[in-house]
C-alpha cells in the first residue's frame, strides 16, 4: 500500500538519512503529525517521560494522541510556519482582547492560552468553511 501525505497527496517513502534534504526524497519523506500537540497535555516527545503542566485536562475536540502522515513539505513549511501578516496578527489580537484572553501580565493559570489556541482553531476552522462554501457555490 503506497503512503500518502494527508494534505498535498505526494507518494511518502521513509528512505534512511534523507529527511529535510534539499531533494525530492527528502522533501517527500514521511513525517507523523499530532492533531492536538501533546505539550498541550502535558507531554512532550522529546523529554519522555517529563509531564509538565498541560493548558487542556482533557482534548476539547476529542483528537487526544491522534495522529496523520504528512510530507516534510506540508509538515515542516506549511503547518509549523503560518504566514502571519502584521495585519493578520492585529485582526487576532483584536478578537483575543474581545474574548478576555488578554493578559497584561502571565498568572499562574494556563487558561489564556489555552482560550488562545481554541480560538486560533476556531478561525481556521471558519476560514475554511467560508473558502469551502465559495469554492462550492463557484462552481454550482
Amino acid at each position: 500500500m503506497t503512503e500518502r501525505c494527508a494534505i498535498c497527496g505526494c507518494q511518502l517513502h521513509r528512505t534512511k538519512d534523507t529527511y529535510a534534504r534539499p531533494t525530492v526524497e527528502g522533501r517527500s519523506h514521511a513525517t507523523s503529525h499530532h492533531y492536538v500537540a501533546e505539550r498541550f497535555f502535558g507531554r512532550s516527545t522529546n523529554r519522555r517521560g517529563t509531564k509538565t503542566e498541560g493548558m487542556f485536562p482533557a482534548c476539547p475536540w476529542g483528537h487526544e494522541g491522534e495522529s496523520v502522515v504528512f510530507c516534510y513539505e506540508c509538515q515542516e513549511e506549511l503547518v509549523h510556519n503560518p504566514v502571519l501578516l502584521p495585519e493578520d496578527v492585529a485582526r487576532f489580537a483584536e478578537l483575543v482582547k474581545q474574548r478576555g484572553l488578554s493578559e497584561e501580565m502571565k498568572s499562574e493559570s494556563r487558561e489564556p492560552i489555552a482560550g488562545r489556541v481554541a480560538l486560533f482553531h476556531e478561525v481556521i476552522a471558519r476560514g475554511l468553511a467560508s473558502l469551502s462554501n465559495k469554492s462550492g457555490e463557484s462552481n454550482g
